[in-house]
């Protein structure tokens, strides 16, 4: 139960971000609905208490299942990689929210003109 609702919170907050209208908060919802996935790919391989999956060590049945860690430390590796890729595009983006140039002597000012 407890996974369930983590899950429905950092999708719920990711989905929001995802729909916003600034870059930054879409790399923010993206990372959001990684963490969220990642917890959900765990909770789906069993949230009970088991042995480390060390052959020659337990009984098989008492082992957990090591295919999602495996999928989630791929899911891990690839979130980070598309992280880094959105923040370039953020840091690269030379236009305003509208797709305007942004004005040189506003942004150097940081505020409007005084004509």
């Amino acid at each position: 139960m407890t996974a369930a609702v983590v899950v429905a919170v950092l999708v719920a907050g990711g989905v929001y971000l995802v729909l916003q209208r600034e870059l930054l908060r879409v790399v923010l919802g993206f990372v959001l609905l990684g963490h969220g996935v990642n917890v959900l790919i765990i909770s789906a391989g069993g949230m009970a208490a088991r042995e480390p999956a060390l052959l020659g060590q337990q009984d098989r049945a008492q082992m957990a299942d090591p295919l999602p860690q495996a999928f989630v430390l791929t899911a891990i590796v690839i979130a980070f990689a598309i992280t880094v890729y959105l923040l370039a595009l953020l840091k690269a983006g030379d236009t305003d929210d509208d797709g305007t140039q942004p004005d040189p002597y506003r942004r150097a000012t940081g505020g409007e003109d005084a004509s």
